[in-house]
């Protein structure tokens, strides 16, 4: 599962409902979450939906933290996977 970081986008009630379907266009595109604003203070978050039951669950996860663990042996050298990743 990745874990991804979404630019937001402030935007006032009146302006959400005035381009309320160029705003799920970007949400569902990834390209940005929307915060919808009443007089400057944040009421709503506007974000792709995930289907629930599509995600892992936390045993899942659990489960593959651990298969991962007993398939590296010997010493890991963290940076050089980091780096690695980068460069793919």
């Amino acid at each position: 599962m990745e874990i991804v970081e979404r630019p937001y986008e402030r935007v006032s009630t009146a302006d959400a409902k005035s381009s309320l379907p160029r705003l799920l266009q970007e949400v569902e595109t990834g390209r940005s979450a929307i915060i919808i604003t009443r007089r400057g203070k944040p009421v709503a978050r506007l974000v792709p939906y995930v289907d629930d039951k599509k995600q892992p669950s936390k045993e899942d996860i659990l489960k593959q933290f651990d298969e991962i663990r007993n398939n590296v042996k010997g010493e890991v050298d963290i940076k050089a996977y980091i780096a690695e990743g980068r460069n793919r």
